[in-house]
């Protein structure tokens, strides 16, 4: 069994040694800047759908904030990061309700309860990513139900074997992941996957003009995304020392070449590099160093991050050829830039990151290599089937497809009775005061 020290910080709880004021002061940041980012991927989300659904896009960012909040504190924390119960696949339930937990609990150098809340920003964001696969065409009611659920039957697992006290893929496999290559991005891009084939693809796909309509604020909305990311990446170094500075610099570099690689492939191939590109490129390769980042140098970072945003910008098609509606490049993104980033590890591990465990080209041949392979696969399959066994059940007892008709006239209008911009529905084959609900006394008091 391979023993892992700086490279996955998170994989037990540490003997407690008190608390340090420095670490905490650090951690408490880092917890704010990644609750930052769901925010920041609502405005990313939201800038690239039509006026039409925009709110409806924010809204399924935001209600996730609420939803996985609520699910984690009554008994996500417990059985992500509870001792072992069965076999390295669950924690058990002594802190159901977060019980026995105050304020002088600690773990390692910081409040238990502090470590339990960043913990929680990570399942925050990771529902919310799944979003932008069925953008445009799913019920907000139905998405209210698969969020607690989903959290429950696959995020919570999964961190548990990646992170958890006796977790199998990092205390049997011993495959690394330092901030959330598994967990988050391949988990969310394998569930956003599984849901696209479940809802099908949205009305017009592959024949009308989809474009963003607000490329400002997808760059807003990247810019507050990458802003988080140190807070994701770094703050997974529980203290502020240096491996957390060795990781924020492995992020920077990452999402730069990432977004350099991304603008070369669209000059390359069609002549102009795009503002959605770079927005897009940046985000791919911040993705594949979100794993990676506690186990390479900063060379492996500059080329792990140019790889992603290279391969990325070429897999975002592939729906159209493969014929699955992501609608904003979940699967293109997440999913392919977190297996990139996985993987990678084994290649490019050396030991002055990892502590032991080094890649294929540092000396440790294929071992590391088919660790991450195995972690990759068995993440990707998990959460792809069981995401798709809870999507069908949603479909059949609620329905999970939004109504043509609303599809078509827009969920912000039909589902929300709101929308983003004065005339932001017009031209969408309805006109302003078609199929409205009742509006509220505060909208009556604008109009």
């Amino acid at each position: 069994m391979t023993t892992v020290t700086l490279a996955a910080p998170l994989a037990a709880p540490l003997a407690a040694k008190g608390i340090d004021t420095g670490d905490t002061a650090w951690l408490l940041a880092a917890t704010a800047l990644v609750l930052l980012m769901t925010p920041g991927l609502a405005l990313f989300y939201g800038g690239m759908v039509r006026t039409k659904s925009v709110l409806n896009m924010l809204m399924m960012s935001f209600v996730s904030i609420a939803l996985v909040t609520v699910v984690w504190l009554a008994a996500g924390y417990t059985l992500a990061f509870g001792d072992d119960a069965f076999g390295g696949v669950i924690g058990n339930l002594d802190h159901l309700g977060m019980a026995g937990i105050g304020p002088d609990s600690v773990q390692g150098t910081v409040p238990t309860l502090l470590f339990a809340t960043f913990q929680l920003t990570f399942a925050i964001i990771t529902a919310a990513l799944i979003s932008g696969a069925v953008a445009d065409r799913a019920k907000f009611g139905a998405w209210l139900v698969f969020v607690p659920v989903w959290a429950l039957l696959v995020y919570v697992p999964v961190t548990h074997w990646v992170w958890g006290p006796g977790g199998w893929i990092v205390s049997d496999l011993g495959a690394l992941d330092f901030a959330g290559g598994l967990p988050v991005e391949i988990t969310s891009g394998a569930s956003g996957l599984a849901l696209c084939l479940v809802l099908g693809p949205r009305l017009g796909f592959k024949k009308d003009a989809m474009r963003p309509h607000n490329l400002p604020m997808v760059m807003l909305g990247a810019g507050l995304l990458w802003f988080g990311w140190f807070g994701f990446n770094a703050g997974s170094a529980l203290g502020a020392n240096g491996v957390a500075a060795a990781v924020f610099l492995n992020t920077l570099a990452a999402g730069c070449t990432g977004l350099l690689g991304w603008l070369f492939v669209e000059q390359r191939r069609d002549g102009h590099p795009t503002t959605l590109g770079a927005a897009s490129g940046a985000v791919a390769g911040l993705v594949a160093i979100t794993p990676s980042c506690g186990s390479v140098s900063l060379l492996g970072a500059l080329v792990i991050g140019l790889a992603a945003g290279v391969v990325c910008s070429y897999a975002v098609s592939w729906k159209f050829k493969l014929n699955y509606d992501d609608s904003l490049d979940v699967v293109g993104v997440h999913l392919v830039g977190g297996i990139i980033g996985t993987v990678l590890i084994g290649v490019f591990a050396v030991e002055s990151m990892t502590g032991g465990p080094e890649g294929l080209l540092h000396g440790g041949g294929f071992g590391q290599l088919g660790r991450q392979l195995v972690a990759v696969v068995a993440v990707g399959a998990y959460a792809f089937l069981v995401t798709y066994g809870v999507g069908k059940l949603i479909d059949r007892l609620l329905g999970f497809r939004a109504d043509e008709e609303h599809e078509h006239t827009g969920l912000d209008l039909t589902v929300h009775a709101e929308t983003a911009y004065d005339h932001g529905v017009l031209g969408h084959g309805a006109p302003v005061t078609a199929s409205v609900p009742s509006t509220s006394s505060t909208q009556k008091a604008k109009a």
